[in-house]
């Protein structure tokens, strides 16, 4: 009996959190132990959007007097690094050290890896992979969700020239003696082609959906609370996702305000750093039919898609050309629309233009922007709407399902193994 060949999957986030990149490596995770692989994740302990429900169905084991902790995913062992949201810059700096050094540990402990697997950011992790590939002739894969340390740079938060000469030479080294990478688009491919020596070293496989978790309901299925999630006959319109940097909520907070008299409802759900300001500036200007409201469980997720007629999706142009919302394939999958907003060429453009499933405004002016969204939704009715849905729904279930992406990284760490 041939023995297994083992993949570990090093990631910042991963069950039991509840964040976008822990649900797309479980699947990755389950995918190839479907298939035979012996899979080890190394992770951190839940600590970006940590669910109660989903600790208790996951909990965590200490280990060697809580240097590590050890949970099981559906017969995966999983290696947690503990890890705080520190509000001090110190101590997020010496968190981040420790949990480089605990994966070096952890890593160099597991025998016989056969392959590495690990997504960005943060952009050190593909240094850390390359020593435990190296130090156990493994290969490595890198996977770009996001380009470091353009984001950064181009978000103003990094300005030393020191550190970015330092970031950039690393992001190089990481490309290059990586064994493969891969993008999920054709903006990013093109983005960070020519920093690669073997060009033929990047792939792009696209990010993918859960369809037997993400799919259309009908309105009887829903069982929503209606004093939270009213049932009238507005067009609504919502966001559910992290409520940050990366979306812009001034386009937002003026829509509201222009349509403030009309029937439209707005929901935004989750949570994050600019909540606050979104929910200052609802006070302040007197938006009741602007709901915001806490994060929903996962689980839950395909009954707001649902209940909602559109989903909106306004990218700030720091990110807009570094990142591209997974919320998307999600919407599409369950028959939805999509608002969005962000420059012209950037990937969430580039991805849904041939789509017919979105209204793409791609105006770099303020009032434009406005007009050209309170146009299309005057000009929209709930039927229209869920023709525009079913034409995602298609795209998603010829080309982004689980089952048709987590199947192209097994068929490329089978090559690489071979």
């Amino acid at each position: 009996m041939q023995k297994k060949k083992k993949i570990l999957i090093h990631s910042i986030a991963f069950s039991p959190d509840g964040v976008s990149t822990a649900y797309l490596y479980n699947d990755i995770a389950k995918g190839f132990k479907d298939v035979g692989y012996e899979v080890v994740v190394l992770t951190t302990t839940p600590h970006y959007n940590p669910l109660a429900s989903e600790l208790k169905k996951q909990p965590l084991k200490k280990r060697s007097l809580g240097l590590f902790y050890e949970s099981n995913f559906d017969g995966i062992k999983v290696l947690h690094v503990p890890q705080k949201k520190f509000k001090s810059t110190a101590l997020r700096l010496i968190g981040f050290i420790y949990w480089h050094i605990m994966a070096i540990i952890l890593g160099l402990k597991e025998k016989k890896i056969a392959a590495i697997l690990s997504p960005s950011p943060p952009l050190t992790i593909g240094f850390i992979n390359l020593l435990i590939g190296k130090l156990k002739n493994a290969k490595v894969v890198y996977n770009v969700q996001e380009i470091y340390p353009d984001f950064l740079i181009e978000q103003g938060g990094l300005k030393s020239p020191l550190v970015i000469k330092f970031l950039k030479w690393l992001e190089r080294f990481v490309y290059n003696k990586s064994d493969a990478v891969t993008t999920i688009d054709e903006v990013f491919y093109n983005t960070i082609v020519n920093r690669f020596d073997e060009k033929d070293k990047l792939h792009i496989i696209p990010n993918f959906v859960d369809t037997a978790l993400y799919k259309p309901l009908d309105e009887k299925e829903l069982h929503l609370d209606p004093t939270i999630f009213r049932p009238n006959n507005h067009l609504k319109l919502m966001y559910a996702g992290n409520i940050g940097h990366a979306q812009d909520w001034k386009p937002l907070i003026q829509l509201a305000i222009s349509l403030k008299e009309e029937d439209f409802d707005f929901y935004v759900i989750g949570e994050g750093v600019m909540k606050k300001y979104v929910e200052e500036q609802v006070a302040l200007n007197g938006l009741v039919k602007v709901h915001v409201l806490p994060y929903q469980p996962r689980e839950s997720m395909p009954k707001l898609l649902a209940f909602a007629d559109l989903q909106f999706i306004f990218m700030s142009k720091e990110m807009e050309g570094h990142g591209f919302p997974s919320k998307v394939y999600t919407i599409m999958a369950s028959g939805k629309p999509l608002l969005v907003c962000s420059g012209d060429g950037t990937p969430i453009i580039n991805f849904l233009k041939s789509t017919y499933c979105a209204h793409l405004v791609t105006s770099p002016q303020f009032d434009v922007k406005i007009k050209d969204m309170i146009s299309f939704l005057r000009s929209k009715t709930k039927d229209s709407l869920k023709e525009m849905g079913l034409n995602g729904l298609e795209e998603i279930n010829k080309y982004y399902s689980k089952e048709v992406i987590v199947e192209q990284y097994i068929h490329l760490i089978d090559n690489l193994l071979k």
